[in-house]
């Protein structure tokens, strides 16, 4: 079990508990003792108010008077209840400081004077000099018996988290679709079990190693497992762990966990989330200097992992998803020497990372694992674990004894496609343009190259605005795009805006996400891809990394000529694509309304059924030379036409 504690303490010695507790009890007394001491400086005596005291001077039944700066002690002549004379003592409290008294005392002949020197005045000074440090090292005391220590009065210690003897719960066994990794890795996990095995040959085994790769990848995981793996101990923080508002505070937390890293050799040191420490500090952005306390950590940083041997031990292993962003000083050889890239995992990937958080559910006999991979293309580790458990929640909710192959279907829409909405009720209206704009997309993405199996069309409402869906699924894993995949997604966007102009005449709101998605990626097209004839492979759009040090346009500098080009090669692009998008729903306007008309009825087409009617849709004469020049036969937009 791992051990939650930002750094490592010594256990504390009996004397040092044995002196915060006597602390305690010594101030203790001397607090009973200043309260109590008063009490026995003599009996109580009444109390009579000034005004009643002045009355019985001037009366002449005051015969002598004690005047303190605080109080008035007096006594009077009385007769005892066997007829003899006596004296009884009374006290007052003057209002404030009274000039006449004295003279008030002389006229009436009253025997006045001070009062004497108390003789346990000094008690009081001691105590007031005594008692306030004594606070302070009684509270340090109890601070120190609590397992705060001196930790607990300061900010500059490590706040890792340690896993002792790699108690992280996480082998290799553990970790999958992630094997390339894994064998970059081994190398490191074999060094930290045999190490002379390396040193006798002369071999130095890397400083750091640093994880790139996307979100939900499994960095964290593999880092774990590596320690599990090897046995040793297990640092684990965040980069924004080390940045705090007072400068100098980061610096000192990364030599303390240095310093602590150094004492458990071997060891191994994770920081997760590298780019909230390690950002560059070069840069266009033209402000100077930058964040002083995200510098100066990263500065110590730099300077720690210089100051050890390579084979002392102690392992780095960082992980990042921007790693565009880093400081080169931090990459270079000699600090993180191997970087290891942690990608989405392909379909053999998926298949085996579903199977090792499929261990813990019970699954139907009608499941296949293999399957549910090849229609999650894109999904990492986490969207898949996530995947698994959505399937076993609405198993759950259904009562269901195992999770059945229907559940892995519904999860994957919920993963994608967000939460039905069928409390959101549409109007008829509304209901017929989304049924005729969601049928508009699935007949153009049948016939587009590389646009994978239309599974589903939906007109119930999901996730956040989706009024309906169509669902995609890609046959195979793609790395790569062709030109005549790029115009056919294009066109594939703007079909369902064409299906409502083919029927309606009309267009409704419901296109703006598709036109947006559709103008980025003819974008990319021209200015990244560099695909457009016209302007040839050059590319106007600046990488991410220039872009973030920029802090400015993500387009290059270009002349106002070449700007107005780009545009018109973009706007060009997606005439093209709404000009094929519309002549082949106007040649399959029967296909479209017959499905539309079904949809309606039944708010949900999928499976075989609806690809054989699918499959029914004919292409455009012109459609084939338009994927493979980007051009079309009439330059001039058919909307009209069609229309009319």
């Amino acid at each position: 079990m791992p051990v939650e504690t930002n750094n490592k303490k010594p256990m504390k010695s009996p004397k040092i508990r044995q002196f915060g507790g006597s602390l305690l009890i010594l101030l203790s007394i001397l607090l009973v003792l200043n309260l109590v001491i008063p009490s026995f400086s003599g009996p109580k005596l009444p109390q009579v108010p000034y005004s009643d005291f002045i009355s019985q001077v001037q009366a002449g039944k005051v015969d002598k008077a004690i005047v303190g700066s605080d109080r008035i002690q007096y006594s009077m002549p009385i007769k005892t209840e066997d007829g003899q004379d006596s004296q009884q003592v009374f006290q007052t409290t003057p209002v404030a400081i009274d000039l006449d008294l004295p003279k008030i005392l002389r006229d009436n002949k009253v025997e006045f004077a001070a009062p004497p020197p108390s003789q346990n005045g000094w008690i009081g000074t001691l105590l007031s000099w005594v008692i306030p440090p004594l606070i302070f090292f009684g509270i340090w005391g109890f601070i120190s018996r609590q397992g705060g220590g001196p930790a607990a009065l300061t900010v500059g210690k490590s706040k890792a988290r340690i896993y002792s003897e790699g108690s992280t719960g996480v082998k290799f066994t553990d970790v999958a679709g992630v094997d390339e990794a894994k064998v970059e890795l081994e190398e490191v996990v074999d060094f930290l079990k045999n190490a002379d095995k390396y040193t006798r040959l002369g071999a130095k085994i890397p400083k750091g190693a640093l994880l790139v790769g996307p979100p939900g990848t499994g960095k964290t995981l593999l880092a774990k497992a590596i320690a599990g793996e090897a046995g040793v101990p297990f640092f684990s923080i965040s980069g924004s762990e080390f940045i705090e508002l007072f400068v100098g505070v980061g610096a000192a937390r990364v030599r303390d966990l240095f310093e602590q890293a150094k004492q458990q050799a071997p060891c191994i040191v994770f920081i997760d989330e590298l780019d909230a420490l390690g950002k560059s500090r070069g840069g266009n952005s033209g402000f100077s200097g930058g964040n002083d306390e995200r510098e100066q950590t990263l500065n110590q940083l730099l300077t720690e992992m210089d100051g050890f041997d390579a084979n002392t031990g102690v392992i780095i292993i960082a992980a990042t998803n921007r790693p565009e962003v880093l400081d080169p000083a931090l990459r270079r050889p000699g600090r993180f020497d191997r970087q290891v890239v942690v990608d989405r995992p392909d379909k053999i990937g998926r298949d085996a990372i579903l199977r090792v958080h499929a261990r813990a559910v019970k699954l139907d006999t009608d499941v296949d694992l293999t399957t549910i991979a090849a229609r999650t293309p894109g999904f990492a580790g986490a969207d898949l674990a996530n995947l698994v458990n959505e399937a076993a929640l609405l198993a759950a909710r259904k009562n269901s004894d195992t999770v059945k192959m229907a559940d892995f279907n519904e999860a994957i829409e919920r993963v994608v496609a967000g939460l039905e909405k069928r409390s959101r009720v549409l109007n008829e209206v509304e209901k017929k343009t989304v049924a005729y704009h969601e049928v508009g997309h699935a007949i153009i993405g049948t016939l587009m190259p590389g646009a994978g199996k239309v599974e589903k069309i939906s007109i119930v409402p999901r996730g956040v605005g989706a009024l309906g869906y169509t669902l995609q699924m890609p046959e195979e894993d793609r790395f790569l795009m062709v030109e005549d995949e790029i115009r056919g997604r294009i066109a594939t966007l703007l079909g369902g805006r064409s299906a409502e102009e083919v029927i309606f005449g009309k267009v409704s709101t419901g296109a703006s996400d598709d036109i947006q998605k559709a103008t980025d990626l003819a974008e990319r097209y021209v200015t990244l891809y560099g695909m457009s004839d016209e302007l040839g492979p050059v590319a106007f759009e600046k990488s991410q990394q220039q872009f973030i040090e920029g802090y400015g346009n993500p387009r290059r500098s270009i002349s106002p000529k070449v700007a107005e080009q780009i545009d018109y090669e973009v706007k060009k692009l997606v005439d093209n694509a709404h000009h094929i998008a519309l002549t082949i729903l106007q040649q399959n306007r029967d296909l479209l309304e017959t499905t539309a008309q079904e949809l309606l009825n039944r708010e949900v087409l999928e499976g075989e059924e609806l690809r054989g009617k699918l499959n029914q849709a004919v292409s455009p004469t012109e459609f084939p030379e338009w994927l493979r020049s980007g051009k079309i036969s009439d330059e001039q937009p058919l909307m009209q036409t069609l229309l009319n």
